[in-house]
């Protein structure tokens, strides 16, 4: 099936506060659809990983992370546009409710990213116990910024065919807005994964079997077809409509300012090559951050600390995040592969870490009183809590020299963690970043390094933090060079 818009059509698919449901839905349309021939392009707002992952499963293809906050918005209407053009029409999951952002004015809300791209919204109403204060709601979400477009709902949690006619026919009476399907409560015999957010697709042992009952979800209590007819047929008028709306005037990009390309770059003679850690314990990675290493010439080559004994010949290390927490006793056991990791180190290979990368270059994480050896490279010692330790944006200053990023530098980034340091040996100047916001490693300070070895618990969006990408492959071209 091929859009005829000459601006591939999509939606956001938006809630009115976390937990309404929305994942599930964008799951469910976006399998169903894949299963219809209808090519999905999928995209997470916000800095999420594990709905992205979802999301990529559900559509066959990457998705990638929409956010003003990390990136310039002129950045992210640049992704969404490359990232969208070969697909039949586009989804973004939104986050939080529809209007929630970090400050009073939503800047970085659901709503403001939808007005960006110029999408409609389809909006989750979660029906627990209530009919007619749907419609009412509705009718706020519609009135509070007239320039959003709400183009439909899809009711959650409907209690009967009663229930869902009361809310149906208050919305068609008071909103006029249709009403493109109803999901009753699931019961664990109708979809046995409820909380696929707390699970990432790479370590879920049954993700067919969770996507499968998604799938199964929208295909008998949404009208895709409808849906999909709804937000493509009037899709050159919407597009017209939107020129008339007024644009929201950030500006343009500063200098420097990264926009996703996608062509990746012929690899150049001196190509370098760098090691991505990623498996089930590792898989926290923007395709944006794998996009400009490539764009810059460098190969990449995967590799598994759950799997293999020694790393490759590489001439830098990229570590990302994950739950190694959850995968300690396999991560200690390959004593080889950590061993390896630490001579690279010591040896000077340029290796950047982040989060549970970070939790791998330490001493050893303890869980339910055992300690778990990891590489040994950094002395920071680990726990878990069960409660996030850090969690949100951040914002950060590099105060001290380093090898990756310039002094007087600002970036912007996002922790979420459960692990907590409970013993940790450095030196004042051997903390990079100065936290303007956020939680850090301790002490608001954050990005531990020794010699070339970088650690920290603030994630970066390559597009966002242009500087990071630039400098790993040039700390690679001299690793090789020596």
């Amino acid at each position: 099936m091929q859009a005829s818009c000459e601006r591939v059509p999509g939606l956001v698919v938006a809630g009115l506060r976390g937990g309404s449901g929305k994942t599930i839905i964008s799951l469910g349309i976006t399998a169903a659809w894949q299963r219809m021939h209808i090519a999905v392009a999928p995209f997470k707002k916000g800095p999420d990983y594990i709905d992205a992952g979802w999301l990529s499963l559900a559509a066959g293809r990457p998705c990638y992370n929409l956010d003003t906050y990390l990136c310039h918005p002129a950045v992210v209407q640049q992704s969404y546009l490359t990232h969208s053009q070969s697909c039949d029409i586009a989804l973004v999951e939104g986050n939080r409710g529809l209007y929630d952002g970090i400050d009073t004015d939503g800047s970085t809300s659901t709503a403001e990213l939808a007005k960006l791209l110029h999408l409609p919204v389809l909006l989750v109403l979660d029906c627990t116990k209530s009919t007619r204060t749907m419609a009412a709601l509705l009718l706020g979400c519609m009135q509070f910024d007239p320039r959003i477009r709400i183009a439909g709902v899809i009711l959650n949690q409907v209690a009967g065919s009663r229930h869902q006619k009361k809310v149906t026919d208050n919305i068609a009476r008071f909103c006029r807005i249709p009403v493109f399907g109803a999901v009753p409560k699931l019961g664990s015999e109708d979809f046995p994964e409820r909380h696929m957010g707390l699970v990432t697709s790479a370590e879920h042992g049954f993700s067919g079997k969770a996507l499968a009952a998604v799938e199964k979800m929208a295909q008998d209590h949404i009208d895709l077809k409808s849906l999909y007819r709804s937000i493509t047929q009037d899709c050159n008028t919407a597009q017209k409509r939107d020129t008339d709306i007024e644009k929201l005037d950030k500006g343009p990009p500063a200098a420097g300012y990264y926009t996703p390309d996608s062509s990746p770059k012929k690899p150049a003679h001196d190509q370098v090559v760098i090691g991505v850690i990623r498996d089930s314990a590792f898989q926290f990675y923007y395709p944006d951050n794998l996009d400009a290493l490539e764009n810059l010439g460098a190969k990449i080559v995967f590799i598994s600390p759950l799997h293999q004994k020694t790393l490759p010949d590489v001439d830098a290390l990229y570590m990302g995040g994950g739950f190694p927490e959850t995968h300690a006793p396999q991560l200690a056991e390959n004593k080889s592969f950590r061993e390896h990791l630490k001579h690279l180190s010591q040896s000077g290979l340029p290796i950047y870490a982040e989060c549970g990368g970070l939790i791998f270059l330490g001493q050893s994480i303890c869980l339910n009183d055992k300690e778990y050896p990891m590489s040994g490279i950094l002395p920071i010692w680990f726990g878990l809590s069960i409660k996030p330790q850090g969690h949100g944006y951040t914002r950060v200053l590099v105060r001290n020299k380093n090898p990756f990023y310039r002094t007087g530098e600002m970036l912007k980034g996002h922790e979420f963690r459960y692990s907590q340091i409970l013993k940790i040996d450095f030196q004042d100047h051997e903390m990079a970043f100065s936290m303007e916001r956020g939680k850090g490693i301790l002490d608001k300070k954050d990005g531990f390094f020794k010699n070339n070895t970088f650690g920290t618990y603030t994630h970066i969006h390559a597009l966002g933090s242009v500087s990071w990408a630039p400098s790993l492959v040039q700390k690679a071209r001299a690793c090789k060079m020596r």
